[in-house]
């Protein structure tokens, strides 16, 4: 299971080991729980004190001794609905101060898996006509999975937003055919020696250079300039490329 994902949702290592573990014992007190996580005694009531905050996990009494309760994964829908409620609450406050700063930078660098899922989020959120990428290859679905792949696009349709894209031939059977099945999408293609370990986006003012290497990082940069330029090349592969 990709544990990653419950990072994402703001939960630490110590809380997915013992909200797993506890899942699979059923009710229990701390002890099978202890023993079953790994995890030490400290650390373990420590992320159950959490989870039930979360509302994640339950107890009840049994004379002194508490009986704890993962609740169902649905309840992880409610969990994030109620963050998303929290943040709405400084999102305002947050637009103001943006708006506020005297100027906005051009170009940003985004570390690690996390920083690159952002710049993607960023590019199918951004004001264009078109969703335009070149490059990528194994190393891109090695990193990130098909299934992450499938849902960034399927919320950038979503966003009524088509894209065209040049990948190279070795794109095909990770992934190519399934997201050209997809609305709004157009994908052509170049020779095997075309991939590569970065890919290259361009969305309106914005073009993102994410690199998928051991250590992967992005560019991202806001210039209509440098914008254009890129959709230059692009145009140029896209006309060589083949279906």
């Amino acid at each position: 299971m990709n544990e990653t994902i419950l990072e994402d949702l703001g939960l630490t290592s110590g809380e997915i080991k013992v909200y797993l573990s506890l899942l699979e014992i059923g009710s229990s007190s701390a002890g099978p729980i202890i023993e079953k996580s790994k995890l030490q005694h400290s650390v373990v009531h420590r992320a159950l004190n959490s989870l039930i905050n979360k509302g994640l996990v339950s107890y009840i009494l049994e004379g002194k001794r508490k009986i704890y309760q993962a609740s169902n994964p649905e309840n992880f829908y409610n969990f994030i609905e109620e963050k998303k409620e929290k943040f709405s609450e400084i999102l305002p406050e947050l637009k103001k101060k943006q708006i506020s700063s005297r100027h906005e930078e051009n170009a940003t660098i985004y570390r690690g898996i996390r920083g690159i899922k952002e710049v993607y989020n960023i590019m199918i959120n951004g004001k264009g006509k078109e969703y335009l990428t070149f490059g990528g290859g194994p190393p891109t679905e090695k990193l990130l999975g098909l299934t992450w792949w499938l849902n960034l696009h399927n919320k950038r349709i979503a966003n009524k937003l088509p894209s065209r894209q040049v990948f190279d031939d070795s794109v095909k059977n990770i992934g190519g055919k399934d997201i050209q099945k997809k609305k709004l999408t157009h994908i052509k293609y170049l020779a095997k020696e075309f991939a590569q370990f970065q890919e290259t986006v361009i969305v309106g003012d914005y073009v993102a250079i994410a690199v998928f290497t051991e250590n992967p990082y992005a560019f991202l940069i806001k210039d209509k300039y440098v914008a254009e330029g890129y959709r230059k090349h692009f145009e140029v592969l896209w006309k060589q490329a083949k279906k």
